[in-house]
């Protein structure tokens, strides 16, 4: 077997790997002075075309469409931007009295952010749901995320030192919704290019993650902020975060089958409501909380994430053995949502 093989039958995602060669990376060789300052400037740049290339990539009239379902993407809606941000408030007082303030502002941060897109319907697919449902919340999700999350986070953790300036009103324009509404308005020139060369879409989206999250722990150790850092810490934030995930799992599931929700609507719901985006997240966390310690605010999200990931695909199997056929197993599944994931996405391309 060659060592790519080996890679690919790893049960880990490998995006976590490359995060974390990253994060230790900025521990051994931080960027200080004008490199830092470099890497400000291409951040900046990236985080601006990633959003431009959102704009490009997502439909409007697929996700009108859509939104005739009006009921399931009301849940989906109210779990992403109502019910998270509620345990993240509950969370927040607690989590402040036992964690260092940044991670605990991090904690009530990842309960403000859009869902995702290619997990939410990747899993949905696996489990055998309400696939163009799920493609058609996951989208509004992160349409609206660009407005709603600097709003609740104004909202929810303005006390809290996330406060929003006005600087940083305006690099939310410059830096992410300008470049969103340009993306939108070229779709038709450039939408069918980018859904043949997705390459280059998964190339940006990793890649302006891969340089925020070093030039943050870069910040982070210069600054010398991980000295604060006790493994004690890592390991509340992690039982945190699966207390959190499993609680809006429990009541996703449970109002889908109280509303009497179709299994196919259902597994959309789920699978919609519960997610976090740290593509989104991670950029938008340099903007609104700059001047902080970012690699500990971006941290419990980064742990999410990979968290979410594990549960989902378990709960994504087990949805699939309530159905005839075979189940996927964990490296099946992995290839069946790279597939799901461009197939829906081309759905979307005129």
């Amino acid at each position: 077997m060659s060592l790519r093989s080996r890679l690919r039958a790893i049960p880990i995602d490998r995006f976590l790997l490359l995060l974390i060669a990253t994060v230790a990376l900025a521990a051994v060789l931080p960027a200080r002075g004008q490199v830092a300052e470099a890497f400000d400037w291409i951040t900046y740049g990236a985080i601006a075309l990633l959003f431009f290339l959102y704009g490009a990539r997502l439909s409007p009239q697929a996700v009108w469409a859509g939104l005739l379902h009006w009921r399931l993407q009301g849940l989906v809606f109210l779990s992403t931007f109502a019910l998270f941000p509620l345990v993240g408030l509950l969370v927040y007082p607690m989590a402040g009295q036992i964690l260092p303030a940044e991670l605990a502002l991090g904690l009530l941060y990842l309960t403000l952010l859009p869902s995702t897109v290619q997990s939410s319907i990747a899993f949905t697919s696996i489990a055998g749901g309400n696939v163009p449902a799920a493609l058609t919340s996951a989208s509004v999700s992160n349409m609206l995320g660009v407005v709603v999350t600097p709003l609740l986070v104004l909202l929810l953790a303005s006390g809290s030192g996330g406060a929003i300036s006005f600087d940083a009103i305006e690099k939310i324009a410059l830096q992410i919704l300008a470049p969103f509404v340009a993306g939108q308005v070229v779709r038709p020139l450039i939408g069918a290019w980018l859904a043949r060369h997705k390459p280059v879409t998964t190339v940006v989206d990793r890649g302006s993650i891969l340089l925020v999250v070093y030039a943050a722990f870069s910040e982070g150790v210069v600054a010398g902020v991980w000295t604060s850092l006790d493994w004690r810490d890592l390991v509340i934030v992690v039982l945190l975060d699966i207390a959190i995930l499993a609680f809006v799992l429990s009541v996703t599931t449970l109002l889908a089958r109280k509303l009497r929700f179709s299994r196919e609507d259902e597994i959309a719901i789920v699978f919609c409501g519960s997610k976090k985006s740290m593509a989104t997240g991670i950029p938008m966390a340099g903007i609104l909380f700059a001047g902080h310690a970012m690699a500990l605010v971006v941290l419990p999200l980064m742990l999410f994430h990979q968290i979410q990931l594990f549960a989902c695909a378990a709960l994504a199997q087990r949805y699939a053995r309530r159905t005839p056929g075979p189940v996927p197993s964990v490296t099946e599944a992995a290839a069946a949502e790279r597939r799901s994931v461009e197939d829906a996405v081309a759905t979307t391309n005129p």
